[in-house]
């Protein structure tokens, strides 16, 4: 048998080894097809355990009355401040006012002896508040003021004492404002029946 040959035989044996081996590799691969993948009814128990545990996790992070008020006292407060310090700063008289779900922000124009919408800073622009809360202005200068008030910021800094409140259905927030230019928050409190 020449070089030639011998290299035959043993190609051909080693394929026909090869597809034996194959064969039976194939044969034994894995579980038999009734126990591949899941059944609906696993599927469905796994589905239903997602769902339960999303919906309590959306009910436990989701913010409830009190801490959307208190939050939007909180930024209310701190726009009081900037405005306030940005009136003594620019030397320019500001005023807020607020209505329903509106806090705004006013420059007086002199020349013309009205209020104009402050629209060239971020922090006073006009804010819409979230839907359960809505503000008014309760006290100016010891008195009641007009619901469309616009509450004055003097460049002095010698601003009367005012206070703004955000009402929920459930709860009251006051914002008040001393002479000292302070801003305090009283709240959220829960309404009386």
């Amino acid at each position: 048998m020449g070089p030639v040959a011998s290299f035959r035989t043993i190609a051909t044996g080693a394929v026909a080894g090869l597809s034996e081996h194959s064969e039976e590799v194939h044969r034994f691969s894995g579980p038999p097809a009734r126990y591949r993948g899941f059944t609906l009814v696993e599927i469905l128990v796994v589905i239903v355990i997602v769902g339960l545990a999303a919906g309590v996790a959306l009910i436990s992070t989701a913010p409830d009355e009190r801490d959307v008020a208190a939050r939007e006292a909180r930024r209310f407060a701190g726009a009081l401040e900037y405005a306030a310090q940005r009136a003594q700063f620019r030397n320019e008289l500001l005023g807020v006012s607020a209505a329903g779900h509106a806090i705004r922000y006013w420059r007086r124009d002199v020349a013309n002896d009205r209020w104009q919408l402050v629209d060239d800073d971020d922090v006073l622009r006009a804010r819409t508040l979230p839907d359960p809360i809505d503000a008014s202005a309760i006290a100016f200068a010891g008195r009641a003021p007009r619901s469309d008030a616009v509450i004055p910021l003097r460049a002095s800094g010698r601003n009367d004492p005012f206070a703004f409140a955000l009402i929920t259905a459930q709860t009251r927030t006051l914002i008040e404002f001393d002479p000292l230019n302070r801003v305090s928050i009283a709240g959220p409190n829960a309404l009386s029946p």
